[in-house]
Protein backbone atom coordinates (compact mmCIF):
# COMPACT_ATOMS: atom_id res chain seq x y z
CA UNK A 1 0.00 0.00 0.00
CA UNK A 2 0.89 3.52 -0.60
CA UNK A 3 1.86 6.12 1.78
CA UNK A 4 -1.00 7.98 2.62
CA UNK A 5 -1.86 8.79 6.12
CA UNK A 6 0.65 10.96 8.43
CA UNK A 7 0.92 11.22 12.17
CA UNK A 8 2.42 13.38 15.03
CA UNK A 9 3.29 11.97 18.73
CA UNK A 10 2.92 14.41 21.46
CA UNK A 11 5.00 13.79 24.57
CA UNK A 12 2.60 13.45 27.56
CA UNK A 13 3.99 16.52 29.43
CA UNK A 14 3.02 19.62 27.20
CA UNK A 15 0.35 22.10 28.36
CA UNK A 16 -3.30 21.57 27.46
CA UNK A 17 -3.66 24.76 25.65
CA UNK A 18 -0.23 23.18 23.63
CA UNK A 19 -1.61 19.78 22.38
CA UNK A 20 -4.95 22.01 20.97
CA UNK A 21 -2.52 24.53 19.10
CA UNK A 22 -0.41 21.45 17.31
CA UNK A 23 -3.45 19.27 17.15
CA UNK A 24 -5.14 22.51 14.83
CA UNK A 25 -1.60 22.84 12.94
CA UNK A 26 -1.60 19.62 12.13
CA UNK A 27 -4.92 19.03 11.25
CA UNK A 28 -5.20 21.91 9.08
CA UNK A 29 -1.32 20.49 7.76
CA UNK A 30 -2.79 17.20 6.25
CA UNK A 31 -1.34 14.97 9.24
CA UNK A 32 -4.30 12.12 9.91
CA UNK A 33 -3.18 11.45 12.99
CA UNK A 34 -2.52 12.70 16.77
CA UNK A 35 -1.03 9.43 18.85
CA UNK A 36 -0.42 9.96 22.77
CA UNK A 37 2.11 8.05 24.86
CA UNK A 38 0.56 5.73 27.83
CA UNK A 39 3.07 6.06 30.54
CA UNK A 40 0.95 7.45 33.52
CA UNK A 41 4.09 7.89 36.21
CA UNK A 42 6.20 9.78 33.63
CA UNK A 43 3.71 11.99 31.74
CA UNK A 44 0.28 12.68 31.81
CA UNK A 45 -2.33 10.30 31.18
CA UNK A 46 -3.76 9.99 27.68
CA UNK A 47 -7.16 9.41 27.87
CA UNK A 48 -8.19 13.35 29.20
CA UNK A 49 -5.12 14.32 26.19
CA UNK A 50 -7.05 11.98 23.71
CA UNK A 51 -10.66 14.00 24.48
CA UNK A 52 -9.14 16.92 24.08
CA UNK A 53 -8.04 16.29 20.76
CA UNK A 54 -11.16 14.61 19.41
CA UNK A 55 -12.93 17.86 20.77
CA UNK A 56 -10.73 19.78 18.42
CA UNK A 57 -10.45 18.46 15.26
CA UNK A 58 -12.98 17.92 12.66
CA UNK A 59 -11.21 14.60 11.10
CA UNK A 60 -8.30 13.68 12.84
CA UNK A 61 -8.02 9.81 14.73
CA UNK A 62 -6.63 9.60 18.21
CA UNK A 63 -5.11 6.94 20.28
CA UNK A 64 -2.99 5.27 22.67
CA UNK A 65 1.04 4.52 21.48
CA UNK A 66 1.16 2.55 23.46
CA UNK A 67 -0.63 1.15 26.10
CA UNK A 68 -0.62 -1.95 27.64
CA UNK A 69 -2.98 -5.10 28.83
CA UNK A 70 -1.49 -5.17 32.33
CA UNK A 71 -1.89 -0.96 34.06
CA UNK A 72 -5.37 -1.11 33.24
CA UNK A 73 -8.04 -3.62 33.31
CA UNK A 74 -9.04 -5.08 30.02
CA UNK A 75 -12.82 -4.31 30.78
CA UNK A 76 -11.60 -0.30 31.71
CA UNK A 77 -9.61 -0.11 28.24
CA UNK A 78 -12.41 -1.56 26.27
CA UNK A 79 -14.93 0.89 28.49
CA UNK A 80 -12.74 4.39 27.28
CA UNK A 81 -12.13 3.13 23.86
CA UNK A 82 -15.79 2.55 23.38
CA UNK A 83 -16.55 5.85 24.86
CA UNK A 84 -13.63 8.24 22.23
CA UNK A 85 -15.68 6.19 20.01
CA UNK A 86 -19.11 7.11 20.52
CA UNK A 87 -17.72 10.76 21.26
CA UNK A 88 -16.28 10.98 17.70
CA UNK A 89 -17.81 8.75 15.64
CA UNK A 90 -15.17 6.44 15.48
CA UNK A 91 -11.93 8.18 15.64
CA UNK A 92 -10.07 6.75 18.75
CA UNK A 93 -7.88 3.53 17.56
CA UNK A 94 -6.21 1.34 19.95
CA UNK A 95 -2.21 1.16 19.89
CA UNK A 96 -1.12 -1.48 22.03
CA UNK A 97 2.30 -3.69 23.22
CA UNK A 98 3.74 -5.70 25.75
CA UNK A 99 4.72 -2.46 27.93
CA UNK A 100 7.96 -0.82 28.54
CA UNK A 101 8.06 2.28 31.06
CA UNK A 102 4.99 2.30 32.15
CA UNK A 103 5.44 -0.92 33.75
CA UNK A 104 8.97 -0.74 34.70
CA UNK A 105 7.91 2.28 36.29
CA UNK A 106 6.20 0.41 38.81
CA UNK A 107 8.94 -1.91 39.44
CA UNK A 108 7.27 -4.82 36.58
CA UNK A 109 8.24 -6.58 33.94
CA UNK A 110 6.52 -6.57 30.09
CA UNK A 111 3.68 -8.69 29.37
CA UNK A 112 4.71 -12.19 28.35
CA UNK A 113 3.75 -12.43 24.25
CA UNK A 114 2.11 -15.22 24.92
CA UNK A 115 -0.25 -13.66 27.51
CA UNK A 116 -1.21 -10.63 24.99
CA UNK A 117 -3.37 -12.19 22.64
CA UNK A 118 -5.97 -13.40 24.69
CA UNK A 119 -5.91 -10.10 26.41
CA UNK A 120 -6.41 -7.69 23.12
CA UNK A 121 -8.98 -10.16 22.17
CA UNK A 122 -10.73 -9.51 25.56
CA UNK A 123 -10.69 -5.74 24.98
CA UNK A 124 -12.08 -6.31 21.11
CA UNK A 125 -14.67 -8.35 21.69
CA UNK A 126 -15.97 -6.30 25.05
CA UNK A 127 -15.62 -3.05 22.56
CA UNK A 128 -17.70 -5.47 20.20
CA UNK A 129 -20.23 -5.43 23.04
CA UNK A 130 -19.69 -9.29 23.51
CA UNK A 131 -19.90 -10.74 26.93
CA UNK A 132 -16.32 -12.30 28.07
CA UNK A 133 -15.54 -13.82 31.16
CA UNK A 134 -13.27 -11.87 33.02
CA UNK A 135 -9.49 -13.55 32.95
CA UNK A 136 -9.09 -12.80 36.94
CA UNK A 137 -12.47 -12.86 38.36
CA UNK A 138 -14.61 -15.99 36.00
CA UNK A 139 -17.30 -13.67 36.06
CA UNK A 140 -18.69 -12.83 32.69
CA UNK A 141 -19.07 -9.62 31.76
CA UNK A 142 -20.43 -7.42 29.25
CA UNK A 143 -20.21 -3.73 28.00
CA UNK A 144 -23.95 -3.74 26.93
CA UNK A 145 -23.93 -0.26 25.12
CA UNK A 146 -21.71 -0.78 22.31
CA UNK A 147 -21.09 -2.85 19.51
CA UNK A 148 -19.10 -1.65 16.89
CA UNK A 149 -14.87 -2.57 16.09
CA UNK A 150 -11.83 -1.49 17.18
CA UNK A 151 -9.36 -0.95 15.05
CA UNK A 152 -5.96 -2.01 16.76
CA UNK A 153 -2.63 -1.63 16.68
CA UNK A 154 0.12 -3.81 18.09
CA UNK A 155 3.48 -2.61 18.61
CA UNK A 156 5.99 -5.14 17.43
CA UNK A 157 10.02 -6.29 17.17
CA UNK A 158 10.87 -9.59 18.12
CA UNK A 159 9.65 -12.71 15.63
CA UNK A 160 6.89 -13.94 18.22
CA UNK A 161 5.23 -10.73 18.25
CA UNK A 162 5.58 -10.06 14.35
CA UNK A 163 3.90 -13.22 14.10
CA UNK A 164 1.36 -12.47 16.32
CA UNK A 165 0.86 -9.10 14.89
CA UNK A 166 0.49 -10.76 11.65
CA UNK A 167 -2.44 -12.85 13.04
CA UNK A 168 -4.52 -10.41 15.15
CA UNK A 169 -3.81 -7.27 14.59
CA UNK A 170 -5.12 -4.04 11.54
CA UNK A 171 -1.99 -2.73 11.87
CA UNK A 172 1.42 -3.27 13.48
CA UNK A 173 3.49 -0.15 14.91
CA UNK A 174 7.51 -0.11 14.17
CA UNK A 175 9.30 2.44 16.29
CA UNK A 176 12.24 2.79 14.06
CA UNK A 177 12.82 4.24 10.00
CA UNK A 178 15.47 2.40 9.28
CA UNK A 179 14.18 1.06 5.69
CA UNK A 180 16.16 -2.68 5.57
CA UNK A 181 15.15 -3.16 8.64
CA UNK A 182 11.30 -1.95 8.28
CA UNK A 183 11.98 -4.59 5.40
CA UNK A 184 13.09 -7.32 7.90
CA UNK A 185 9.86 -6.45 10.54
CA UNK A 186 7.32 -5.99 7.26
CA UNK A 187 8.13 -9.76 5.68
CA UNK A 188 8.29 -11.33 9.12
CA UNK A 189 4.55 -9.65 9.32
CA UNK A 190 3.68 -11.09 6.29
CA UNK A 191 4.81 -14.19 6.28
CA UNK A 192 3.15 -14.27 9.96
CA UNK A 193 0.10 -13.54 8.32
CA UNK A 194 0.00 -16.14 5.29
CA UNK A 195 0.85 -18.57 8.21
CA UNK A 196 -2.64 -17.76 9.98
CA UNK A 197 -4.53 -17.36 6.63
CA UNK A 198 -4.71 -13.83 6.53
CA UNK A 199 -4.33 -11.38 3.86
CA UNK A 200 -0.99 -9.87 4.54
CA UNK A 201 -2.35 -6.55 2.67
CA UNK A 202 -5.11 -6.16 5.10
CA UNK A 203 -2.34 -5.39 7.37
CA UNK A 204 -1.05 -1.55 8.13
CA UNK A 205 2.26 -0.65 8.50
CA UNK A 206 3.35 2.36 10.87
CA UNK A 207 7.14 3.74 10.84
CA UNK A 208 7.43 6.05 14.02
CA UNK A 209 10.47 8.35 14.37
CA UNK A 210 11.49 11.52 15.72
CA UNK A 211 12.75 14.06 13.10
CA UNK A 212 15.21 17.28 12.77
CA UNK A 213 14.66 19.46 9.57
CA UNK A 214 18.70 20.93 9.06
CA UNK A 215 21.31 20.93 6.56
CA UNK A 216 23.70 20.81 10.16
CA UNK A 217 23.90 17.21 10.59
CA UNK A 218 25.32 17.66 14.27
CA UNK A 219 22.33 19.53 15.58
CA UNK A 220 20.33 17.42 14.07
CA UNK A 221 22.19 14.29 15.41
CA UNK A 222 21.80 16.06 19.00
CA UNK A 223 18.25 16.57 18.85
CA UNK A 224 17.68 12.78 18.03
CA UNK A 225 19.86 11.26 19.83
CA UNK A 226 17.68 10.01 22.78
CA UNK A 227 15.41 8.05 20.14
CA UNK A 228 18.54 5.74 20.02
CA UNK A 229 18.46 5.08 23.75
CA UNK A 230 14.92 4.57 23.86
CA UNK A 231 15.06 2.01 21.05
CA UNK A 232 18.03 0.67 21.96
CA UNK A 233 16.21 -0.29 25.65
CA UNK A 234 13.48 -2.57 23.51
CA UNK A 235 16.51 -4.16 21.57
CA UNK A 236 18.54 -5.63 24.69
CA UNK A 237 14.77 -6.60 26.05
CA UNK A 238 14.86 -8.42 22.78
CA UNK A 239 18.18 -10.01 22.98
CA UNK A 240 17.65 -11.20 26.80
CA UNK A 241 14.62 -12.95 25.51
CA UNK A 242 16.05 -14.67 21.83
CA UNK A 243 18.71 -16.52 23.38
CA UNK A 244 21.03 -13.10 23.05
CA UNK A 245 19.93 -12.18 20.03
CA UNK A 246 19.01 -15.58 17.97
CA UNK A 247 16.64 -15.04 14.79
CA UNK A 248 17.33 -10.93 14.70
CA UNK A 249 19.16 -9.30 12.52
CA UNK A 250 22.71 -7.71 13.55
CA UNK A 251 21.57 -4.25 11.62
CA UNK A 252 19.41 -4.55 15.07
CA UNK A 253 21.32 -6.27 17.44
CA UNK A 254 25.10 -4.79 16.80
CA UNK A 255 24.60 -1.14 17.61
CA UNK A 256 23.59 -1.76 21.41
CA UNK A 257 26.85 -3.17 22.20
CA UNK A 258 28.09 0.22 24.23
CA UNK A 259 25.25 0.16 26.47
CA UNK A 260 26.53 0.07 29.79
CA UNK A 261 25.03 -2.60 32.34
CA UNK A 262 22.76 -6.32 31.68
CA UNK A 263 19.03 -6.39 30.64
CA UNK A 264 16.84 -4.24 29.70
CA UNK A 265 17.65 -1.25 32.02
CA UNK A 266 21.02 -1.55 31.82
CA UNK A 267 22.36 2.12 31.81
CA UNK A 268 19.18 3.29 30.90
CA UNK A 269 17.63 5.83 33.43
CA UNK A 270 13.30 5.28 32.84
CA UNK A 271 13.03 9.21 34.61
CA UNK A 272 14.44 10.25 31.60
CA UNK A 273 12.80 8.78 29.05
CA UNK A 274 12.61 10.39 25.68
CA UNK A 275 14.85 13.57 27.20
CA UNK A 276 16.91 14.82 24.56
CA UNK A 277 19.68 15.86 27.81
CA UNK A 278 19.84 12.29 29.34
CA UNK A 279 22.74 11.14 30.59
CA UNK A 280 22.38 7.60 29.21
CA UNK A 281 23.32 8.85 25.24
CA UNK A 282 26.78 8.53 25.28
CA UNK A 283 27.34 5.16 23.66
CA UNK A 284 24.98 6.44 20.67
CA UNK A 285 27.08 5.87 17.31
CA UNK A 286 25.92 8.66 14.77
CA UNK A 287 25.46 6.36 11.68
CA UNK A 288 22.80 4.78 13.65
CA UNK A 289 20.70 7.66 14.61
CA UNK A 290 20.96 8.37 10.53
CA UNK A 291 19.54 5.30 9.50
CA UNK A 292 16.85 5.29 12.74
CA UNK A 293 15.91 8.49 12.51
CA UNK A 294 14.67 10.99 9.72
CA UNK A 295 16.59 14.29 8.77
CA UNK A 296 17.86 16.87 6.79
CA UNK A 297 16.25 19.15 4.13
CA UNK A 298 12.74 18.30 3.60
CA UNK A 299 13.80 16.66 -0.18
CA UNK A 300 16.00 14.48 2.52
CA UNK A 301 12.88 13.74 4.33
CA UNK A 302 10.53 13.03 1.31
CA UNK A 303 13.44 10.26 -0.27
CA UNK A 304 13.94 8.50 3.46
CA UNK A 305 9.69 8.26 3.44
CA UNK A 306 10.15 6.91 -0.20
CA UNK A 307 12.02 4.41 0.61
CA UNK A 308 9.67 3.41 4.08
CA UNK A 309 6.64 3.65 1.40
CA UNK A 310 8.88 1.02 -0.67
CA UNK A 311 9.40 -1.68 2.48
CA UNK A 312 5.64 -1.52 3.11
CA UNK A 313 4.98 2.18 5.00
CA UNK A 314 1.65 3.28 5.08
CA UNK A 315 2.17 5.76 7.93
CA UNK A 316 4.97 7.90 8.90
CA UNK A 317 4.12 8.67 12.61
CA UNK A 318 6.44 11.59 13.19
CA UNK A 319 7.62 12.01 17.45
CA UNK A 320 7.31 15.58 18.39
CA UNK A 321 9.68 15.09 21.03
CA UNK A 322 12.87 16.99 19.94
CA UNK A 323 11.85 20.83 19.71
CA UNK A 324 10.71 23.36 17.19
CA UNK A 325 7.07 20.95 17.02
CA UNK A 326 4.97 24.08 14.97
CA UNK A 327 8.06 24.51 12.39
CA UNK A 328 8.36 20.75 11.78
CA UNK A 329 4.91 20.39 11.25
CA UNK A 330 4.39 23.16 9.28
CA UNK A 331 7.12 22.20 6.86
CA UNK A 332 5.80 18.98 6.90
CA UNK A 333 2.69 20.27 5.63
CA UNK A 334 4.18 22.10 2.82
CA UNK A 335 7.26 20.44 2.01
CA UNK A 336 6.75 16.41 2.48
CA UNK A 337 3.07 15.72 2.97
CA UNK A 338 2.11 16.78 -0.38
CA UNK A 339 4.72 14.26 -1.75
CA UNK A 340 2.91 11.59 -0.99
CA UNK A 341 -0.58 12.59 -0.64
CA UNK A 342 -1.66 13.97 -3.97
CA UNK A 343 -1.39 17.86 -2.87
CA UNK A 344 -3.04 17.91 0.59
CA UNK A 345 -2.67 21.59 1.32
CA UNK A 346 -1.29 23.53 4.48
CA UNK A 347 -3.50 26.33 5.75
CA UNK A 348 -1.76 29.09 8.13
CA UNK A 349 -3.28 28.05 12.27
CA UNK A 350 -1.17 30.67 13.77
CA UNK A 351 1.47 28.85 16.31
CA UNK A 352 4.98 29.95 17.51
CA UNK A 353 7.62 27.25 17.19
Amino acid sequence: MPLEEFAITFKGDISPERTVALAGLAEDAGFDYGWFYDSHVLWKDPYPQMTQLLENTDRMKTGTLVTNPKVRDVSVTASSFAGLNQLSGGRAELGIGRGDSSLRMLGEEPVPWHEFEEQVDYIRELHRGEAIEHPDTGREIELTWTDTELVTWVAAYGPKMLELAGRIADGVILQISDPYLVGWFVDQIREGARKHGRDPDEIRVMSCAPVWLSEDEEEARDRLRWFLAMVGNHVADLVDTHHKGDQLPEELTNYIEGRKGEGAEGGYDYTEHAEQDADHLEWIPDPMIDRFCVLGTPEEHVAKLEELEDRGVDQFNVYLMSGEEARHVETYGREVIPAFTDGKQYAEAGIDS
